[in-house]
């Protein structure tokens, strides 16, 4: 790998099916971003975040697997990335807290999105949930990451990381020649268009609403049957006008990320057509996007791709057993190359701010 090529760093939370918006935003971007030649990338599983939100603890092992099934099934390679788990590198948990004691309580109040997932009273909610902007920060400096893939709703967060980076070089200054600790990263914005949920246009496609998801492992029949039942906007005009046809015009927006075909074109077409028309191949479109994802992680899935031999295993320190044990093996071996950058950066940190 190219030593002198920036760093970039993403990560997903595995807390459910992966949504088209997850795709579109971010898995889609990761393998483009990965094949650009540009950057050397990390990608990582992020299950410390995802434990902010109810959950089954015994359902988290299959997520996180999942997850990464559906990132090698995406083309993600780990030949050209880094692909890891969040928990298994302590040194994540480790600088949040260092972090901690330079952020500011104020910062942390007005991020936005606590202010959504808190509700129902902020006194209530869990405080990961309100250190969330800090653990990202670690996630992204532990790395020397200097740019990161995000959607907008995350530019506040990452601007904390900044913020949070400056703060530290100048209050822990490096010897004579050291250099600063910390790298400022820049955000790397996503072009993919927010989608919204299909049974409730002025809401974001999200897992807590499955029956507005089209979700990646969905079925024919079921990409068929939830664009079937979409809710779209009174009239039978197939135009782009989100403020007054938001229902359809999320399914345009929807249709131009899949296609080959520009948002003008497909109004066109579809000029004296009715919603039904336009939703029956707005799903074979989806269907069709979506089909080389599914096999190969159903590909990815099988016993022939899972098998490795037991000495391998223990090399990686893995449990023998057939299934999902290369998938193990892949992580083991990103695991391996994280903890190492991270460990020598935490040391770092540890000696500017005087522990030993």
């Amino acid at each position: 790998m190219d030593t002198k090529k920036p760093i970039l760093i993403s990560g997903i939370q595995p807390s459910g099916q992966l949504h088209l918006g997850n795709y579109l935003g971010a898995l889609k971007n990761f393998v483009e971003l990965q094949n650009s030649g540009k950057y050397r990338c990390y990608f990582f599983v992020a299950d410390l975040h995802s434990l902010t939100e109810d959950y089954e603890p015994k359902e988290k092992p299959k997520q996180v697997l999942d997850l990464a099934l559906s990132y090698l099934a995406a083309g993600i390679d780990p030949k050209k990335s880094t692909i890891f788990v969040q928990s298994a590198i302590p040194a994540h948990a480790e600088l949040t807290w260092i972090l901690n004691i330079i952020t500011p309580l104020g910062e942390l109040r007005r991020m936005t999105q606590f202010k959504e997932k808190s509700k129902t009273g902020a006194e209530s909610a869990n405080v990961g949930l309100f250190d969330y902007p800090v653990l990202m920060a670690a996630d992204i400096l532990l790395y020397g990451a200097k740019y990161v893939p995000v959607g907008e709703d995350q530019l506040q967060h990452l601007e904390l990381t900044r913020t949070l980076a400056r703060k530290f070089n100048a209050k822990f200054p490096a010897r004579a020649g050291g250099g600063k600790t910390f790298v400022e990263p820049q955000s790397l914005l996503t072009k993919v268009p927010r989608l919204m949920s299909l049974d409730d246009p002025t809401k974001k496609m999200s897992k807590s609403r499955p029956a507005g998801c089209l979700f990646l492992d969905d079925s024919p029949a079921a990409i068929r049957e939830k664009l079937a039942r979409a809710t779209t906007d009174s009239g039978k005009e197939v135009r782009y006008a989100p403020d007054t046809k938001p229902g359809i015009s999320n399914l345009l927006k929807i249709h131009e990320a899949l296609s080959s075909e520009a948002l003008q074109l497909t109004v066109a077409r579809y000029k004296n057509k009715g919603y039904a028309e336009f939703k029956r191949d707005l799903a074979e479109t989806v269907i069709k996007a979506l089909a080389p994802f599914q096999a190969k992680k159903k590909t990815l899935k099988a016993p022939a791709f899972a098998c490795l031999p037991a000495e391998a295993l223990a090399q990686a320190g893995l449990r023998t057993g057939r299934q999902n044990s290369k998938l193990k093996a892949i992580l083991a071996a990103g695991n391996k190359k994280a903890n190492a950058v991270a460990e020598k950066k935490l040391a770092e940190v540890k000696e500017r701010v005087g522990l030993f």
